[in-house]
């Protein structure tokens, strides 16, 4: 057993490389990120579920994949939702149901089309450089030199595009972890489900999730990142639209009634607090996140994510980002509507009330070898918003990193570790029920 500052004690790579699964899980995810699956916001955010007709290629696939491994109840449904279960072993059919989530899209910030994943065995540490221009350095990222460290097999794209290790790592974990259990009937486990969801990166994952068709009282998700991370509390989330409304007038004749939105809005995005923006935040830090700035002079929207992992906290950034808005306006003789739409809430208060779904789970890390590290999520998750519904649901390691990014990368060693934790997490379920 190797103590490493990751705060998670773990066994020699070498065994997690050498598990049976491991070409398995190794083709699905190579099979995976290159189907095409990028989501869109503005379409999702107009209604449209999935947002992009390209998610049901994968759905369909899954789909078929979850058929022929003999899952029951295998079912796809308009909005690209993929349902299966595998039933209890006998005899254990009043363990607690629990479902496996992860998400099919990644992300529209980095293109995901035409992705060529390349294969690292037994990392040496040398910088990575990939063909297109792209390098991934060990000495500018702790978790890759770990990853040399163990000789692990790292997984990049080739530059062009992101990886789509979020989720798609997570992705090919479950159906690993299904398939494991479906050949070894001897591990016995309680009814698993299992639920594949569109749109998580646009926000809207969990907006029609076929809640009647979801029987488990408890759910887990798998789209975390570095090795050991157990993730049970996240960002309370708003999105606020701040609309900045002029006076157009040609710009020969301006002086003096013209009213400049697009004006209005560049200076209100320099009033945010330049110390609490995602570049310059990390930990338990709050922040402000220009996203759009979209407009005329006559009328400009800025478009802002708003964080926080404290409730309060959140009122008072609502409130600041209003009063700058306003003031801002007002300094320019023009007017101003502030939007703010909740996301997701921070899951950790529900979670704290069902310390048995943690317990479980911190119980499956053990057996897995792995010493859990309990990080705060800067972001969310669609277990944020089911835990929110009354699912608790925390949120499980992948071994991607850098996501939503050319530099993105997964360390497949980690990926095998989170793979044997869902196959331990079925069993513990199973034994918990007997204690």
């Amino acid at each position: 057993m190797l103590k490493m500052q990751y705060a998670c004690t773990i066994m020699d790579f070498t065994q997690i490389l050498s598990k049976p699964y491991a070409p398995a899980l190794q083709e699905r995810f190579l099979r995976y990120v290159k189907t095409y699956t990028t989501s869109n916001s503005d379409s999702a955010d107009a209604g449209n579920l999935p947002s992009t007709p390209q998610q049901k290629d994968l759905a369909d696939l899954l789909h078929k994949e979850l058929s022929d491994l003999g899952v029951s109840g295998v079912k796809t449904l308009p909005e690209c939702y993929v349902y299966g279960f595998i039933p209890a072993t006998k005899g254990f059919e009043n363990t607690p149901v629990i479902a496996l989530l992860a998400h099919i899209d990644t992300s529209e910030e980095v293109t995901g089309k035409d992705v060529k994943p390349l294969v690292h065995e037994n990392y040496d540490g040398k910088p990575l450089t990939l063909p297109y221009g792209i390098t991934l350095d060990p000495a500018a990222d702790k978790d890759l030199a770990f990853s040399a460290q163990m000789h692990d097999t790292v997984i990049t794209s080739d530059g062009t595009t992101l990886l789509g290790a979020d989720d798609k790592a997570g992705v090919a974990e479950i159906m690993t972890a299904i398939e494991y259990l479906l050949q070894h009937p001897e591990i016995a486990h309680g009814k698993v489900e299992v639920l594949f969801s569109p749109d998580e990166e646009t926000g809207h994952g969990m907006d029609k999730v076929p809640l009647d068709l979801l029987s488990a009282p408890q759910c887990y998700t798998v789209d975390g990142g570095h090795l050991a991370e157990l993730e049970t509390e996240c960002f309370n989330a708003y999105k606020s639209d701040v609309v900045f409304t002029g006076v157009a007038k040609h710009t020969g004749t301006a002086r003096p009634a013209m009213v400049n939105a697009v004006c209005m809005a560049s200076a209100f995005v320099q009033s945010l607090p330049r110390h609490q923006m995602p570049e310059t935040t990390d930990g338990y830090m709050g922040f402000y996140a220009p996203l759009t700035v979209k407009g005329t002079i006559e009328q400009t929207t800025v478009t802002l994510l708003l964080r926080d992992f404290s409730a309060s906290k959140m009122e008072e950034r609502k409130a600041l980002v209003t009063q700058l808005a306003e003031a801002t306006a007002a300094s320019f003789g023009g007017t101003v509507t502030v939007t703010h739409t909740q996301q997701y809430v921070n899951m950790k208060e529900v979670l704290d009330q069902h310390p048995l779904v943690v317990n479980n789970l911190v119980k499956a890390y053990e057996k897995a070898g792995v010493t859990p590290n309990f990080m705060p999520i800067r972001g969310g998750t669609d277990g944020s918003r089911l835990t929110e519904m009354g699912r608790p649901t925390p949120n499980i390691f992948t071994g991607g990193h850098n996501f939503h990014s050319r530099y993105e990368w997964a360390s497949f060693g980690s990926m095998l570790y989170a793979t044997q934790i869902l196959i331990e997490l079925c069993a513990v379920w199973a034994q918990s029920e007997r204690s």
